[in-house]
């Protein structure tokens, strides 16, 4: 007897990350030793004493049983006072924090938690691919909007048509930008809470890189914005800023009755994050900070390493103000996929081609600042073998 596959499951967007992986483990398994600049997983390990507090907790047989639904009453302090912590931005913990079993959850059941099918939602191109996902369960129709250079890869919203800005009830924004690097200024997001304001358009803030930021420039929470709350959320994770990626914790915080659908969605999909989980949350949320610190100086290293490395082969890199990406323009004559090919068979340095983040990202590849630095000298020196570019 043979199943199909729902025709929803059967539009969801192929898993872009999942064909580069088999690309690089077919080069990687001819015996070719691989510089994988494409990968956008933490290599870092969690800090001690948020393992050491999950240990403790994980031994506590009161966190064997089933997860309050909504989570850790703790957990969502936690969060709370993180934010008046870090961005003076007040929270109700009850009513104003979602905990989530990784922020991708909230990202992706959100559009079927608020929107109708046949509604309309609003992506950045390029973006997280994952987004997408959320259209296709959804079934919702998808309004694009370029992040373009020249912008500093941050959507100018007079690019929308009437129609658009009438029909969408929703807008992702993400800030330091995935793939880009790029990040928000605090005109930006007074321009996009007006927006939002205008058009009766909620907004979701996808704040994953929100601890990376580089030249000693703290990123802005969207939620710092006057208004903010009023329309729209952010959603924040652990995965970054505390090496937590395999822990799968975050929570979304902000407009209220953004948060309850979140919340009433995940009473029937899920019974919240292990217990334990949550407390080494707690940890991480309530310590001085100081291993970000270090993590976000680690990566300004690496940054700072590969663009001297890349400049002396005559490759200039976009300023990159956050996360832990580089956003590199393709040379002449090449397209995304084809440079990365060519890259990946010549010099077995692997990079995700910008095309794969959307049609926005056509002419760029993403790096990832996730290797040792000696191995980004190493990596260019081989582009450079190539001859691509111009000194």
């Amino acid at each position: 007897m043979k199943f199909e596959a729902s025709k929803v499951l059967q539009s969801l967007p192929k898993q872009f990350f999942a064909n580069l992986v088999r690309k690089v483990n077919a080069k990687a398994a001819t015996g070719a030793d691989v510089i994988n600049l494409g990968q956008g997983n933490p290599d870092q390990p969690t800090p001690d004493f948020i393992v050491q507090a999950m240990q403790q907790a994980t031994a506590d047989p009161a966190n064997h049983k089933y997860s309050l639904f909504r989570g850790d009453p703790a957990l969502k302090q936690a969060a709370a006072d993180f934010y008046q912590r870090e961005y003076n931005v007040t929270l109700d913990p009850e009513t104003e924090v979602a905990i989530l079993g990784g922020s991708k959850i909230g990202l992706v059941e959100l559009p079927f938690a608020l929107l109708n099918p046949g509604d309309t939602m609003i992506l950045p191109d390029p973006g997280y691919p994952d987004y997408l996902s959320g259209v296709a369960l959804a079934q919702v129709k998808l309004e694009l909007i370029k992040l373009r250079e020249q912008n500093h890869f941050l959507p100018d919203y007079n690019e929308l048509s009437e129609d658009a800005k009438q029909q969408a009830k929703l807008l992702y924004l993400n800030y330091p930008n995935n793939p880009t690097g790029a990040v928000a200024t605090s005109d930006f997001f007074k321009n996009t809470v007006t927006f939002a304001q205008a058009n009766q358009i909620g907004v979701v803030h996808d704040f994953a890189y929100g601890a990376i930021g580089f030249d000693g420039h703290k990123p802005l929470s969207f939620l710092q914005t006057p208004g903010a709350k009023d329309v729209g959320i952010e959603m924040y994770t652990l995965s970054k800023s505390y090496n937590m990626a395999g822990w799968r914790i975050g929570f979304a915080v902000g407009n209220a009755d953004m948060i309850e659908a979140l919340n009433l969605i995940q009473d029937h999909l899920f019974v919240s994050v292990f217990p334990a989980i949550q407390k080494a949350a707690i940890a991480a949320l309530q310590s001085d900070q100081s291993t970000v610190t270090d993590l976000v100086s680690l990566y300004q290293r690496r940054r700072d390493d590969f663009y001297a490395a890349a400049r002396q082969i005559g490759w200039e890199p976009y300023p990159s103000g956050g996360s832990f990406y580089a956003w590199m323009p393709v040379p002449e004559g090449f397209t995304s996929e084809t440079f990365t090919d060519l890259l990946l068979e010549k010099a077995a340095v692997a990079v995700a081609p910008g095309n794969g983040f959307g049609s926005g990202g056509e002419g760029f590849v993403r790096v990832g600042l996730l290797i040792d630095e000696p191995r980004f000298s190493e990596a260019c020196q081989r582009i450079g073998q190539l001859h691509l570019f111009s000194r």
